[in-house]
């Protein structure tokens, strides 16, 4: 039963149910009907009947669609949207098993989601049931799934992908299969895929060249990259900024700053103007090589010739100033950077502070932070971590727990580095008991302590006289998997000798070198002065001389040891 009615424009379905006597095996059975609206056509379709005619007043051509597919496909677009993947994937399974073709856009969605969690079999196990159920793949949905292959570094799968495909592949196809070739260092193959691209008459666009070009800079130099350069343009195709930017920053790489200046200047002529990270490239190269007033002049050029600089371009310049210890030029530039559009960033305020942590201005290092807070600037984990790092070197270990307890609620989560400078700082100063409550602290908040915390632990409790207990953190080391390390050792062996246990300091050498640990020089200059302490002096200064005439201890370290003794 088919019936066609003019109405407005829109699209809408309702159910109605009628007594059909007229189909065969089905006596007095109701008979669900649909009734759908598209474009301006209603078409009720009976579900005893066979589905599929859908009938319009015009014969143009359209896809066929019965109701159960059409339904199935709106509910299949709605689990994708909501991302229920696992969901997704089972109603698509469950529609193919009953006949229905699904919609390659939600499929494609499909595939993009589980490329996106890492599940790329699963990816590709939706691309298998399109293709099993007669719909026709397009080369966006390939394209995603050799993306999302690539992406996970299955480089190999995504070949395997380009090899089956059912259409054409498009520049973006090989683009996608180029980038990480050429960026796992695999360049020789990268070319083969060229070829490939240029036998099937896919022709290279300017993204294409500039992947090839940037990798035969690295791998080749900037000699070989030119020819491609040149093939480039012989085959019609324009390079673009990206281009050149990419042959400007390897011959700066090739320490060649002058040609790159050059390369820079003649750029106009190429009929491509230099952008601002064009001028970036140059100017990072000629800090590098503490070319300043060069820089300065590049910095006045490019405003003068309308090219706006960016933060980078004032990041990359106080950075210099700040290494170079020329902090007033430095702080000069920073203000001034809103006079060219630009707002600092907490990469602009942090060269600044480790300056002044460097030269123990702690005072100025704090105020800047302020000033930065203060201009709406909030301050990353490096910005924390380089002050903590400073503070704790200056004894000032409170200050830095202060700081420390306050990162979460400036919306800063402390990480590793973070939590072992102040351990470390607190243990030099004999505060082992606050070390290890952050030890536990970090543990709560998921992050795991490593050789760098434990040695740190070990070392101040050994300072401390508590050996025994630096001995057991010693054997939690162990059972974590955490190989101890030459220090870890010698500060348990310190820690023994200072308790007049030099006797189990060298049970301790032995077992050291039972677990493959080489002993270092201070191992032995421990154990000697260990010796000595104990009254045993004549016997350590020929131990001493021994170890001197084998070369494990150094002339200038014995005669340390000597006036030590």
């Amino acid at each position: 039963m088919e019936l066609i009615v003019p109405t407005h424009e829109g699209f809408c379905s309702f159910h109605s149910t009628l007594t059909s006597k007229r189909l065969s095996g089905c006596h007095n059975k109701r008979s669900s009907v649909k009734v759908l609206v598209r474009q301006n056509k209603v078409f009720a379709i009976s579900r005893s009947e066979t589905l599929g005619r859908l009938s319009s007043v015009d014969k143009r051509p359209h896809v066929v669609e019965n109701f159960e597919e059409f339904e199935s496909n709106n509910y299949l677009r709605r689990l994708v949207r909501n991302g229920e993947l696992e969901e997704s994937f089972k109603h698509l399974e469950s529609m193919v098993y009953g006949g229905d073709i699904p919609d390659i856009i939600p499929c494609t969605s499909l595939i993009r989601g589980f490329c996106r969690i890492g599940q790329t079999k699963k990816a590709t196990r939706v691309l298998e049931i399109l293709e099993d159920s007669g719909a026709v793949p397009d080369v966006i949905t390939y394209n995603v799934l050799i993306s999302g292959y690539c992406k996970s570094g299955e480089i190999d799968n995504s070949l395997k992908v380009l090899d089956r495909m059912s259409v054409a592949p498009d520049v973006v196809t090989y683009n996608t299969i180029l980038r990480t070739l050429c960026d796992s260092g695999k360049l020789k193959q990268a070319m083969h895929v060229l070829d490939r691209m240029l036998h099937r008459e896919c022709y290279p666009d300017v993204i294409t060249y500039t992947i090839l070009i940037e990798a035969t800079c690295k791998e080749s130099g900037v000699g070989q990259a030119m020819k491609l350069l040149d093939e480039m343009r012989s085959k019609g195709c324009v390079p673009d900024v990206v281009t050149y930017n990419v042959l400007i920053n390897g011959i700066c790489k090739e320490g060649r700053l002058n040609e790159a200046i050059k390369f820079l200047n003649n750029m106009p002529s190429y009929g491509c103007q230099p952008n601002v990270i064009t001028h970036n490239i140059i100017l990072r190269s000629m800090c590098s090589t503490g070319r300043w007033m060069d820089a300065e002049k590049l910095l006045a050029d490019m405003v003068r010739k309308g090219c706006s600089p960016s933060v980078v371009t004032f990041n990359i310049l106080i950075n210099f100033l700040c290494r170079k210890g020329l902090l007033g030029r430095a702080i000069d530039l920073l203000e001034k950077m809103p006079m060219y559009g630009c707002t600092p960033n907490s990469l602009s305020y942090n060269p600044l502070l480790h300056a002044f942590c460097k030269e123990k201005k702690m005072d100025r290092a704090i105020e800047y932070l302020e000033v930065m807070v203060s201009r709406g600037c909030y301050p990353d984990i490096v910005t924390y971590n380089t002050l903590l790092t400073a503070l704790c070197k200056d004894g000032k270990v409170d200050v830095a727990v202060e700081i420390l307890n306050q990162l979460s609620d400036k919306g800063c989560s402390p990480v590793l580095i973070t939590y072992n400078t102040v351990i470390d700082g607190l243990s030099k100063v004999g505060k082992t008991e606050l070390a290890i409550e952050l030890l536990n602290e970090m543990r709560e908040k998921g992050l795991q302590p490593d050789i760098i915390t434990y040695s740190s632990l070990v070392a101040g409790l050994s300072r401390e006289g508590k050996v025994d207990e630096a001995i057991k953190f010693f054997h939690d080391l162990e059972g974590l998997d955490v190989r101890p390390n030459a220090i870890t050792y010698n500060a348990i062996m310190l820690g023994l000798c200072k308790a007049r246990q030099t006797d189990r300091a060298i049970d301790f050498l032995a077992y050291m070198i039972s677990k493959g640990c080489k002993p270092t020089e201070s191992t032995y200059t421990i154990l000697i002065e260990g010796i000595a302490y104990e009254g045993l002096a004549e016997e350590a200064l020929e131990l001493l001389n021994e170890l001197c005439s084998r070369g494990v201890v150094k002339k200038s370290s014995a005669e340390q040891v000597v006036v030590k003794m």
